[in-house]
C-alpha cells in the first residue's frame, strides 16, 4: 500500500495530478480544494495517499494534509459513499468547513456540493457526526504531549473499533512515547496498551 508520495509535480489538472517519484510518474486523483492549493509543475510536493483496490483497479487518492485523509476515510466509510464521492465532497467543502458541518449536524450545507441530495447528506451526518466530533477531540493539545499526522490517524480508527476518544488518545500518546512510529505499529502497540 502507497500511503505517501514525495516528488516532482510532472502534471495537474482539475482532479487528478501526476508526481515523479524516481522516475515512476504516479497518478492520483485529488479533490478541487487540494488542487487549488498545488505549487507550479516541477516544483516538489508530499501527498499523504488513500490506495483505493477493486477487483478491476487500483487507484490513489492525494492529500495535502492528514487532516482532509482524515475526513475521506470516514466518508468512505459511509454506505453508498465511494471514493469518487468523497472527493466529490472534499471539492465542494474545505476540511475545517466540512468538519464543522459535520460536527454541527448540517445536512443542509453538504446539498449544495454537486451531487449529494438530501438523503445522502442526511446519512453522512448522521453516520459521521460522533466520528467528526471525536476526531476533533483527538487534536486536543495537553501540555508536553501533542498528537499530529499518523497519531491522529491511529486515534480515529481506535474511535472506529468502539473505543473513547479519551482512552484512544491517552494508548496512541503511550505508544508515540514508547517509540512506535508507522501507522500500523502504532495502532498495535496502542491497542496492546487499551488491552492490559
Amino acid at each position: 500500500m502507497i500511503g505517501r508520495l514525495r516528488g516532482r509535480l510532472l502534471e495537474k489538472a482539475p482532479e487528478q495530478i501526476v508526481v515523479d517519484v524516481g522516475g515512476v510518474g504516479y497518478q492520483l486523483a485529488v479533490s478541487l480544494q487540494l488542487f487549488a492549493r498545488l505549487p507550479d509543475v516541477g516544483d516538489e510536493v508530499d501527498l499523504r495517499v488513500h490506495t483505493h483496490v477493486r477487483e478491476d483497479a487500483l487507484q490513489l487518492f492525494g492529500f495535502l494534509d492528514d487532516g482532509e485523509r482524515a475526513l475521506f476515510l470516514l466518508l468512505i466509510q459511509v454506505a453508498t459513499i465511494g471514493p469518487r464521492v468523497a472527493m466529490a465532497v472534499l471539492s465542494g467543502l474545505d476540511t475545517p468547513e466540512l468538519e464543522r458541518a459535520l460536527a454541527d449536524g448540517d445536512a443542509r450545507r453538504l446539498t449544495a456540493i454537486p451531487g449529494i441530495g438530501k438523503k445522502k447528506a442526511d446519512l453522512i451526518v448522521l453516520q459521521l457526526r460522533e466520528k467528526v466530533r471525536a476526531l476533533q477531540t483527538t487534536r486536543r493539545v495537553e501540555p508536553g504531549l501533542t498528537v499530529a499526522g499518523d497519531g491522529v490517524e491511529a486515534i480515529s480508527a481506535l474511535v472506529n473499533l468502539g473505543y473513547k476518544p479519551q482512552e484512544a488518545e491517552h494508548a496512541v500518546k503511550s505508544a508515540e512515547q514508547a517509540g512506535s512510529a508507522p501507522l500500523p505499529e502504532l495502532i498495535r502497540e496502542a491497542l496492546r496498551r487499551l488491552a492490559s
